[in-house]
């Protein structure tokens, strides 16, 4: 069965080119368009719709507040936003979207997007309110080609900076993430520890505290084989940690 479709843009010419790479995607069926977040709201409230492909700066209601009032909806859409700003993704996620994709869209990119998207039923996409429920970000935002996606927090093993991004290190893998270290520790003291002036790691993945032939202390972490160093700065405060685990 093909989920239902529908596509929201206020520039004519992009909806018509989301929908004719939607026509070439098994498993997904334009049912309707438009042109404002108000209009959105309004048309997946007395329907069936599934999925929503949304911009963001749209007339009378935008993308995100579109998305934030979808996301209170019983049953819930998957949203996948597809936009020309990327400075929108936080914000995005914070509304529960799936995915966020960047213009023009890659067909590829849109596919993966809509893939995780079928893979949801109407009540399980409700479980993305998880993410933007009260309480701490849940998540970290990645940068991949032509998207951001979402880390898990609980995912990430250690965040490790050179002088041109922050790459998060978790069990499936490696993603550059859009935030700063100091950001990370500042929003997040209890789940993240700095080891070094380079490096967080996660506090539940610490297993222990490893020293080479010259002296050099790392840390090991479950879940990646990478040990990050450890400063002889922010030594005292993992032996203490560790001492406390």
């Amino acid at each position: 069965m093909s989920r239902r479709v529908l596509v929201a843009d206020d520039e004519p010419l992009a909806r018509a080119r989301l929908v004719r790479l939607l026509q070439a995607v098994d498993g997904c069926a334009v049912v309707a368009e438009a042109a404002d977040g108000a209009e959105v709201v309004r048309q997946v409230e007395h329907s069936d719709v599934e999925i929503v492909l949304l911009d963001i700066r749209m007339p009378v209601m935008d993308g995100l507040q579109a998305a934030a009032r979808l996301a209170q909806l019983p049953t819930p859409p998957a949203v996948i936003f597809c936009t020309a700003y990327g400075e929108h993704a936080l914000a995005a996620f914070e509304a529960s979207a799936l995915a966020y994709l960047l213009k023009p869209v890659r067909e590829d990119a849109l596919r993966a997007a809509l893939a995780r998207a079928v893979c949801l039923t109407r009540a399980q996409a409700g479980m993305l309110d998880e993410l933007a429920g009260p309480g701490p970000r849940a998540h970290l935002s990645a940068r991949t080609q032509g998207s951001t996606a979402l880390i898990p927090l609980r995912d990430v093993c250690c965040l490790l900076a050179d002088h041109k991004s922050v790459t998060a290190i978790h069990p499936g893998g490696q993603q550059a993430v859009d935030h700063s270290l100091r950001e990370l520790e500042e929003q997040f003291p209890e789940q993240l520890v700095r080891v070094h002036r380079n490096a967080l790691v996660a506090r539940a993945r610490i297993r222990a505290l490893t020293r080479d032939a010259d002296g050099q202390f790392s840390v090991a972490l479950r879940g990646t084989d990478v040990q990050p160093q450890v400063s002889r700065r922010h030594l005292p405060r993992l032996r203490e940690l560790l001492g406390s685990l």
